[in-house]
């Protein structure tokens, strides 16, 4: 990257620094530090070269992005939203590329100050805090085309001195709520990244234009059945004014609203909105924990490299408090899932907590340890019904499916509980139902797949060891996302138990392996989005050390064309470690249980096979994430077109 960018004048006139423009939100910096141009002609150029990632609706602002990354806004006049494209011409398209000089627009100078309007052309560089170190402006007379700035960015790792502009969020997310039609107009709200979305009972009450304007608001939009208000980073503070101001019923990223949305025509069609949705509220329930995850499964790795180098006895008392240290996440999951789970979809989060302890019970997890995990043996019975009870440490989507029902129980409860008995009798009702449900129908049907799964492995074991680890290989983590690997575990138990080794266990290991390489895959390729970069470094080592959790649920999963590209590495890895006759004498898997690839008489070609096919798939999972699972601009161009989606905005006036 370039230590300094020259920007080009965008159009004749006087050059003036960012701090001179008619414009508070600009000459605070507000929106990144930049220049601007009181213009004498009409003629608008690019200021730099880059990609197009907007152009406003109303044709006032373009903004680009440089090939070094910058984010740059060129805005035409001031407050000129409000006239609706009529003075502009414009002659580029969001996704066009363009060169620094190229004609982009033309504004009609006289259209402008007729209309009582200020003509500034600004340049604002809306990631400034991130890149830009110190803009230099050649001020004066300037003619369009000519170097009228030079732009220092900042070192790699080194971080903006300048405080951020503040702005009273409180107040503003009163205004907000004021502007959307008030408390009665609002059935809910939640928040992505950059924006505020409401879901409102009827459109027509926001007032688009006084919200606009606000200062800290970039944009509105509507789409999916909501009103949106673009924030940009200030969102979650925002959002948090917002909840406050509608009051406490409306708090939580509910997302129980998103039955608004209407699921397609089609069998294929609505089966890809339902999977895409349910996928949606599997990576949002985890994401909360994924940091905790990828922490307990570096800590769980390096518990089993130090017990194989013999440095530490797994029947020591250090052994079992660090691996409870590392263990505690995953075996008291439901009650997180739970927990988060409630909070995307709606239900009461401290019930759901304690649902999830329910299914974490430690005298529950006895009954259902004494029976294998895919055995539809009766272990237990439910008020005199006979029926199975499932191991749920480590589960993930019966808690989802227990959020779902509590969300459509709870409603239910509050309205046709009287109010003097609500505060008991609901959570009580609440608990039992759902738990029963789950213990006596989900946990059971669960299981009953799981059997079928495992005989189903071990017939394609027996059929074809490659075969078998293409295909186990390549849809492993797919079972994984469903609770439903664990079919898995009692075939691995059962050939360690006969045999001292397994070979399904190796297989499942690639899987691991691939996972990781397609989050490390990512970690290489971000460069600007640090908050990215930072989770797929985490989940990356987790998943090398045996726990992919923080890769699936963290990047993988969430980005769709990850979690295929991982698999494909994955299936190469199955393939090869069939072919090759790979074993395993220990659970212990993916590279940090390299150990457990050795064969206790010796290293043999077990071993030599397990690195060969390691290192494939590694590389085709990291290959085919880097080069198709995977493009930062796309993430980054949502972003950047989200934040300099902007109008002219004046402070909103006090109410």
């Amino acid at each position: 990257m370039k230590e300094v960018i020259k920007m080009l004048a965008p159009v004749d006139g006087q050059a003036i620094g960012i701090t001179e423009v008619h414009d508070p939100m600009f000459s605070e910096k507000d929106m990144g530090d930049g220049f601007g141009v009181i213009p004498t002609n009409n003629e608008i150029l690019a200021p730099v070269s880059g990609k197009v990632m907007l152009v406003a609706s109303t044709k006032h602002a373009i903004g680009f992005k440089t090939d070094d990354g910058l984010e740059v806004l060129l805005h035409m006049g001031v407050d000129t939203v409000e006239l609706n494209g009529t003075p502009f011409e414009l002659f580029v398209k969001e996704g066009d590329t363009v060169k620094a000089g190229q004609k982009v627009a033309t504004m009609d100078i006289a259209a402008v100050k007729k209309a009582g309007k200020v003509t500034d052309v600004i340049v604002a560089i809306t990631n400034s805090n991130k890149m830009v170190k110190e803009v230099n402006v050649t001020k004066g007379d300037i003619k369009a085309g000519v170097n009228v700035s030079e732009v220092n960015l900042m070192a790699p790792g080194e971080t903006s001195a300048k405080p951020s502009k503040k702005i009273d969020y409180d107040q503003l997310g009163k205004d907000i709520v004021k502007n959307v039609g008030g408390v009665s107009n609002v059935d809910n709200v939640i928040h992505c990244i950059t924006r505020v979305r409401f879901y409102l009972k009827d459109d027509n009450k926001a007032n688009d234009d006084v919200i606009k304007n606000m200062k800290g608001v970039l944009d509105v939009a509507k789409a999916g059945g909501q009103y949106q208000v673009v924030i940009g980073p200030a969102v979650e503070d925002v959002y948090d004014a917002v909840v406050k101001a509608l009051g406490p019923s409306f708090g939580g990223d509910s997302a129980a609203k998103t039955e608004k949305k209407v699921a397609p025509k089609g069998i294929w069609p609505k089966t890809k909105f339902y999977f895409s949705a349910l996928i949606g509220v599997i990576t949002a329930s985890m994401m909360p924990v994924i940091g905790l995850l990828a922490a307990s499964g570096i800590l769980k790795g390096l518990l089993a490299l130090i017990v194989s180098a013999k440095w530490l006895s797994d029947k020591s008392s250090t052994y079992m408090i660090i691996n409870a240290m590392g263990d505690s996440v995953f075996y008291f999951l439901p009650i997180l899932v739970g927990f988060t789970a409630a909070k995307r979809l709606g239900a009461n989060q401290i019930i759901m907590g304690v649902i999830g302890g329910v299914l974490a019970y430690p005298t529950l997890v006895q009954i259902a340890t004494k029976t294998t995990s895919t055995s539809m043996n009766i272990n237990g019975d439910f008020f005199g019904i006979p029926i199975h009870i499932a191991n749920y440490t480590y589960s993930i989507f019966p808690m989802i499916a227990a959020a779902w029902l509590a969300s459509k129980i709870e409603p239910w409860l509050k309205k046709h509980i009287v109010m003097s008995l609500r505060m008991i009798l609901s959570p009580l009702l609440e608990v039992f139902i759902v738990s029963a449900i789950i213990i006596v129908i989900v946990g059971p049907i669960i299981t009953l797949l799981s059997s079928y799964l495992a005989s189903g492995i071990v017939a394609l074991l027996k059929f074809s060891p490659a075969i078998s680890g293409l295909i186990i290989g390549g849809f492993y983590q797919c079972l994984v996302i469903f609770g439903l690997h664990w079919a898995v575990i009692p075939v691995v138990a059962s050939q360690i138990a006969t045999t001292g080794h397994s070979a399904l266990n190796a297989i499942v290991s690639a899987t691991m392996i691939a996972q990781g390489a397609a989050a490390m895959a990512v970690f290489v390729k971000t460069k600007k989005n640090i908050d990215m970069k930072q989770i797929a470094g985490a989940a990356t080592l987790s998943a090398f050390a045996g726990v992919t959790e923080p890769a699936m649920y963290g990047i993988n999963l969430k980005y769709g064309r990850i979690f295929w590209t991982a698999n494909i590495g994955s299936a190469v890895g199955g393939l090869l470690t069939g072919l090759l006759h790979v074993d395993m004498w220990g659970f212990a898997g993916s590279l940090i249980g390299f150990a457990s690839f050795i064969n206790p008489k010796g290293i043999d070609a077990s071993f030599t096979g397990y690195l060969i096919a390691s290192a494939a798939t590694i590389i085709v999972a990291f290959v085919c994430t880097y080069l198709f699972g995977f493009k930062e601009e796309d993430l980054e161009s949502s972003h950047a077109v989200e934040k300099v989606r902007l109008g002219s905005r004046e402070p909103a006036q006090a109410n």
